[in-house]
């Protein structure tokens, strides 16, 4: 017997970015407030990592919460209503419930109705390869719209002794929709990860550890190996770069904007060095007034560029995320 035909989804579909929004923490900290348990000074974190101020969010908002503002910005932005979403991954690994998702509780929050909602854990690597799963999702039909956001409370993460990696941590969420489209919008996917260099950028111990010792134990933070993380992203990520540029047809002419993860104004500009960018393209450096805030940090920076150059609209932006697994992702996409 001779088996039907299965029927699938439309072939030819693309994807682009339709709208933006993001949050910052309310919460403005300058160097000089965190420098004494580090034993520092605003000078040498300004020196080290080009930050002058981070922002963290308050005591009664978490993952969640962040998530929706933003959410709410980029549906509005896109000129859609929560009920046309049509699937929400949030890139996220500081929510505090391993289950249910932070994306499921979104679901209710923003009205959308019974979608398919869902986290992933990529840390600093997170957004891109949510983008990657949108674009996916999209072009094979499977939905029209995808709410991609990245969100991070970092701040209940950090040890405030830690000169490895707290001091440059903060709060946020960035968020984007990524719709059909008739033209590509999206280009392709540039990613992989690193294991045999899982423990550079890790937590000091797991949950599993507090609850087998709740006495004695101390609440996780997140520690790295600095001179071995910043080695590996200026030398590798700029390959990973370039074949980002090469997997979409197009050349440092071509863009319009630079937005990598924001880990470290060093790193970034290294990177734009190795690249070997024209002064044309515009580089998102939302370090300095906003810190590391891992996962969001693309959406956010790329928001800003958008909110200070409206000009960019519609041209072409390169985008670089970087972090702890060792995880990377990479792909140039449209700005909205």
């Amino acid at each position: 017997m001779t088996a039907p035909t299965l029927q699938t989804t439309p072939a030819g579909r693309f994807s682009t970015i339709t709208g933006i929004g993001g949050y910052r923490g309310e919460i403005t900290v300058r160097n000089d407030d965190i420098v004494e348990p580090i034993d520092s000074s605003d000078e040498w974190i300004r020196q080290r990592t080009g930050i002058i101020t981070r922002r963290y969010a308050s005591e009664d908002v978490g993952v969640a919460e962040m998530s929706e503002e933003a959410a709410l910005e980029a549906i509005a932005n896109a000129g859609l209503k929560p009920s046309d979403i049509g699937g929400i991954i949030i890139a996220t690994v500081t929510f505090p419930y391993p289950t249910p998702s932070a994306a499921a509780q979104l679901t209710d929050r923003l009205g959308t109705g019974p979608i398919p909602a869902w986290d992933i854990s990529a840390a600093c690597a997170g957004y891109c390869y949510a983008i990657a799963q949108a674009d996916g999702l999209v072009r094979s039909g499977v939905m029209d719209n995808v709410l991609v956001i990245g969100a991070e409370k970092l701040s209940d993460w950090i040890d405030p002794t830690d000169r490895s990696i707290s001091f440059i941590l903060a709060d946020g969420a960035g968020a984007v929709v990524v719709s059909a489209s008739d033209e590509p919008g999206i280009g392709a996917s540039v990613w992989g990860s690193k294991g045999e260099n899982w423990e550079t950028i890790r937590m000091t111990n797991s949950l599993l550890d507090l609850k087998q010792n709740p006495a004695g134990g101390t609440w996780p933070t997140l520690r790295q190996d600095g001179p071995s993380v910043f080695r590996w992203a200026v030398w590798e990520m700029a390959e990973v770069a370039q074949q980002a540029l090469d997997a979409a047809g197009v050349g440092p002419d071509d863009l319009a904007a630079f937005v990598p993860h924001q880990a470290n104004m060093r790193i970034i500009d290294e990177l734009a060095k190795q690249l070997k960018l024209p002064e044309s393209v515009i580089i998102g450096r939302d370090i300095a007034d906003n810190g590391n805030t891992s996962s969001a940090s693309i959406p956010l920076a790329t928001e800003r560029l958008l909110r200070e150059h409206p000009e960019l609209s519609g041209g072409l932006s390169l985008q670089i995320g970087f972090g702890a697994g060792l995880v990377y992702g990479a792909q140039v996409v449209r700005l909205p």
